[in-house]
């Protein structure tokens, strides 16, 4: 579809008016779905979608406007010569926008990744043979995503991935179970038995009598997919510079009373290994890697092209909310983290999670699926589900005691629309006097 989108952009391009700029956005996806219950295949689709989104530029004022591409030629350009005419139309009637700002200067890139990925029939029958004996219910999205911009001045950028996500609970009974992720550009057999093999052992754990903790402080250690929850919190407005400027920002501490977070925090918006494009929709190429948190000290804010003019900085990114987040590693090894844990809870996932005290940056959630009691080192219960109410400056800060050195490649799950570019590499956490209220 790149040379498709190169010669529907190039035909619109040579008819605009004097004076007239065209900014061209293309999203195109072909992904395949299927659906599990009971260890069987309930259902199975592929979804094969692509868009494109005019905006049209001319005396400081801006119009835009998106149309469904059919993939014929004629029909495609047609629909998009008149929605054109309607943009041109509308744009004397709008008043001049102060903080429009595109991409003038050409740079073009490219960007196409391998497809590393099995068929999904093969992976999901890889996944029930894993699976065999057990109550899976799950879903595997995997696919083509591509992504490409060009406007009038002559840039012209394509940005296309190969990635799946594999999501999945195994049911024991009542409100037992346990809840996995695997998510990646390239799969591996031998990554997935290792999953299944703690699903197995976990499972038998659910069977026991489960602990009721009463609240209080405990020592914790929090999965990737748990810590993943609590960073999506933190990123509602935590890293954006308008949030920063207008002191909305969760991180309001961080940036006015210095606070900071443990030194081994080192946290990046990594442009060059997320699924998102490098480019934004306004035509600027993004950094590699930008530096949000560096050894616990705020380092630098995500700035949107419109964020950009409004306070007199650089574009760094396309939306003021991280979309390849990535937390470095730290000394703790996986293999170890029951030890290292000694006696506490050992927490996979979190759920119906939300600020009680944003200015503190302090979130209240849901344990969620197989919370386990660690004594000695050794998981021997399940927990029942526990409200928490703690502050990452906590979490991330002074009740920090170490991240593992393996990070876990999280895919946002979400398909309403579009399969979902945004994507996060993290470590656990282990982490002690987390607060648990009820």
């Amino acid at each position: 579809m790149e040379e498709y989108f190169r010669e529907l952009s190039d035909t619109l391009c040579a008819g605009l008016a004097a004076g007239e700029v065209l900014l061209l956005n293309y999203r195109g996806e072909s992904s395949d779905f299927v659906r599990l219950n009971h260890n069987r295949i309930r259902q199975a689709g592929n979804v094969r979608q692509q868009a494109l989104e005019l905006d049209l530029v001319c005396d400081s004022r801006v119009s835009g406007a998106s149309m469904t591409l059919c993939g014929s030629r004629d029909i495609d350009l047609a629909g998009a010569r008149v929605l054109l005419e309607q943009l041109r139309a509308r744009l004397p009637l709008l008043p001049e926008d102060p903080h429009l700002n595109y991409a003038s200067e050409v740079h073009g890139s490219y960007s196409r990744g391998e497809n590393r990925l099995p068929e999904p029939g093969v992976a999901v029958e890889t996944l029930l043979a894993a699976a065999r004996g057990l109550d899976l219910v799950g879903i595997w999205a995997g696919g083509e995503q591509s992504r490409g911009f060009a406007n009038s001045l002559g840039q012209f950028n394509w940005h296309s991935t190969h990635s799946f996500n594999l999501d999945w609970s195994l049911y024991r009974e009542g409100d037992k179970a346990v809840k996995q992720n695997y998510a990646g550009l390239a799969w591996s057999d031998d990554f997935l038995d290792r999953k299944f093999d703690y699903d197995r052992e976990t499972l038998e754990l659910l069977g026991q009598k489960p602990r009721t903790l009463t609240p209080g402080r405990y020592r914790v250690f929090l999965a990737p997919a748990a810590l993943y929850e609590l960073m999506e919190m933190v990123s509602w407005g935590g890293f954006g510079l308008k949030s920063h400027r207008t002191a909305q920002t969760p991180l309001l501490g961080m940036v006015r009373e210095c606070f900071t977070l443990h030194r081994d925090v080192n946290i990046i918006e990594n442009h060059a290994s997320g699924l998102a494009p490098r480019f934004t929709r306004a035509g600027f190429i993004k950094p590699d890697r930008v530096t949000l948190i560096e050894a616990g000290a705020y380092r630098d804010c995500l700035a949107s092209n419109r964020s950009a003019r409004e306070y007199g900085t650089t574009v760094n990114c396309a939306g003021e909310q991280p979309a390849s987040l990535e937390i470095g590693g730290g000394g703790l090894h996986q293999d170890e983290v029951y030890s290292a844990l000694d006696t506490g809870i050992y927490i996979s996932n979190l759920w119906y999670c939300n600020f009680s005290d944003r200015n503190h940056c302090r979130i209240t959630g849901m344990t969620r699926f197989a919370c386990l009691w660690v004594e000695k080192g050794r998981p021997v219960a399940p927990v029942n589900v526990m409200r928490f109410d703690e502050s990452i400056y906590h979490i991330l800060g002074d009740c920090l005691e170490g991240l593992t050195r393996e990070q876990e490649h999280i895919l946002d799950a979400g398909s309403y629309t579009w399969r979902s570019d945004v994507s996060a590499r993290l470590p656990g956490a282990l982490v002690n006097d987390f607060t648990l209220t009820l």
